[in-house]
């Protein structure tokens, strides 16, 4: 599969591209409703050589994607796998390669329902079920236990995010407008666009908070 060329326009009939960051085995599944098979067509990126990837790279430093060449981005459950010093730069890649108007869509845990089960005392007791099983406080402030202890280093999670927090990193890196909710699931959703917002994204995710200054 290769990636359309830099800021290339979309014939009628022609399918546009959502790069799949942190690909893992998952598929678009969370996100099919946004990103329909028979309109879209998915690019999938990730570092570990194992997973069924178009491209084998990390996040910061997607140099095979071109500059502009993708209309949407999903990252679920990636940003926390990196050091914290290297989010702004995971984010300024992604920034890079979408098409301006183009959306960014994150999901990460979020830190804040792990701040409440500290003080409740339920750090090491289950919060939710996934498919890799009860998920306690633990598994996401550090990532999935099981999995590290088999191996998988890349399970591990060295960073979080709060809905604040998240949402300033992305406006610091360029995106604007952002917005980040707070999901049912435990974890954050952010929305964020490469200036300027297509409108019929912005119709999807609104109302909207006012423009930064």
């Amino acid at each position: 599969m290769s990636i359309g060329s830099q800021g290339s326009a979309h014939p009628p009939g022609t399918r546009k591209t959502v790069l799949h960051v942190g690909c893992g085995n998952e598929p678009l599944d969370r996100v099919a409703d946004l990103f329909p098979a028979g309109e879209w067509n998915e690019f999938r990126l990730d570092i570990d050589p194992n997973v069924k990837a178009d491209i084998v790279a990390s996040i910061t430093d997607m140099a095979p994607v071109p500059d502009r060449s993708v209309d949407a981005i999903w990252s679920s459950h990636n940003l926390e796998h990196l050091d914290h010093h290297q989010v702004p730069a995971a984010l300024r890649e992604c920034l890079r390669v979408l098409k301006p108007g183009g959306p960014f869509l994150a999901a990460v845990p979020d830190l804040a329902v792990v701040a409440e089960a500290i003080l409740a005392d339920r750090i090491d007791q289950p919060l939710y079920l996934s498919s890799l099983g009860p998920i306690m406080p633990l598994d996401m402030l550090y990532g999935h236990g099981p999995s590290i202890a088999e191996g998988n280093a890349h399970m591990a999670h060295r960073t979080g995010f709060t809905a604040r927090s998240l949402g300033q990193v992305l406006y610091e890196a360029g995106f604007d407008p952002v917005k980040v909710l707070r999901r049912p699931n435990h974890e954050l959703l952010a929305v964020a666009f490469r200036p300027p917002a297509a409108m019929e994204w912005l119709s999807v995710f609104g109302p909207w908070p006012e423009p930064a200054s």
